[in-house]
């Protein structure tokens, strides 16, 4: 067998889709490493038939590529978070709340938390899985935003506690999950970058509240979650403030005790003392090979050194090749390059 490959959520987006983002702000506030101005550009905007382009060409690159688990390429997301958001009710988008967040490494106008949160009625994700699942004769993976990134990425004026918002949002996430799964998803994937930074959080709540997502699931779905150490202003960034790595050894236990299947991990902006791997006793491990704000492109052969490394702490029945986190700021023809290089290097090894 080889390595498996997959990617993790974003794909670059193509001119004609004009859907905000995060932008950088010519302002920069004290003790705030980078500030953001919060754009509510979103797909409501463009016309269906560009979105479902999109999409098709998003995953045609992926394959393309030789991945084996593609994405949708979250074309239709201004970002993987607020998206989601805009389907749920209790978070209002039109007065916003200005948030220092990510730990201080950012500061942003976020949409805020001013009643119960709950399901909005009816569901979409479903509708964005077939999709994007006519253009693929391999599985195609679908992101969620786990609770704790939403609340980071919000601001809360309603809850008495981060705890309590974060059940909520964990059974409203599940909700909108046991669709994705009734509509023949085999690989659901939460994205909870702020795990690594926010590690007590995670270790009190935000473990259960992940278990709570993929409640009632069936079992030949896949259960993926992703836990990052963020993303720069803009590429080549190189002052960025990222969460610490070494918080991985403090929550590999406890997250491979969970329901998660499989657990998403940066290794190529910093790498990580692979004897990380041997605390994933029972979940497969995703590895991030190529980086994805960075403009230098990684060799096959450096790849696949490094996988040949990673064998050595994990069996190749449980190692999956990605990049770190989404590919949306690399642009087409770098992502592409990446892809490729890290598809030849995985599927090159091969293990009896």
């Amino acid at each position: 067998m080889t390595i498996r490959t997959t990617c993790i959520g974003a794909y670059p987006k193509p001119d004609y889709i004009e859907i905000g983002n995060f932008a950088e702000s010519d302002e920069q506030e004290e003790g705030v490493t980078r500030a953001f101005t919060y754009t509510q550009d979103n797909a409501s905007q463009v016309p269906e038939e560009l979105l479902i382009r999109a999409t098709r060409a998003a995953i045609e690159d992926q394959l393309a590529c030789g991945i084996d688990i593609p994405t949708d390429g979250e074309q239709r997301r201004e970002n993987y978070i607020h998206y989601h958001c805009r389907n749920l009710e209790g978070i209002d988008f039109v007065n916003l709340t200005n948030k220092v967040h990510r730990n201080g490494a950012a500061v942003a106008d976020l949409p805020t938390v001013r009643a119960r949160v709950e399901p909005r009625g009816g569901h979409f994700l479903d509708r964005d899985y077939r999709v994007a699942q006519q253009f693929s004769d391999r599985p195609v993976k679908l992101t969620v935003p786990g609770p704790l990134s939403i609340i980071d990425t919000t601001a809360n004026v309603y809850y008495p506690s981060e705890r309590n918002l974060a059940f909520d949002l964990a059974d409203s996430l599940n909700y909108e999950i046991r669709a994705l799964a009734e509509a023949g998803c085999k690989y659901i994937q939460v994205d909870e970058p702020l795990f690594v930074r926010k590690v007590d959080d995670a270790l009190d709540y935000g473990i259960e509240c992940l278990d709570r997502c993929f409640d009632g699931v069936p079992a030949d779905v896949t259960r993926v979650m992703h836990m990052c150490c963020g993303y720069p202003g803009h590429i080549d960034d190189e002052d960025y403030l990222k969460a610490d790595p070494d918080r991985y050894f403090e929550l590999a236990r406890a997250v491979d005790q969970s329901s998660v299947d499989q657990v998403s991990i940066e290794d190529a902006h910093c790498l990580n003392e692979l004897s990380l791997l041997e605390n994933f006793r029972r979940s497969a491990v995703i590895l991030g090979v190529v980086t994805i704000a960075s403009s230098r492109i990684e060799t096959s052969e450096y790849i696949q050194q490094r996988l040949e490394l990673a064998l050595r702490h994990i069996d190749a029945e449980r190692l999956l090749a990605a990049p770190d986190c989404g590919l949306m700021m690399l642009g087409r023809e770098l992502a592409m390059a990446k892809l490729d290089n890290m598809c030849r290097a995985a599927h090159s090894i091969v293990q009896s």
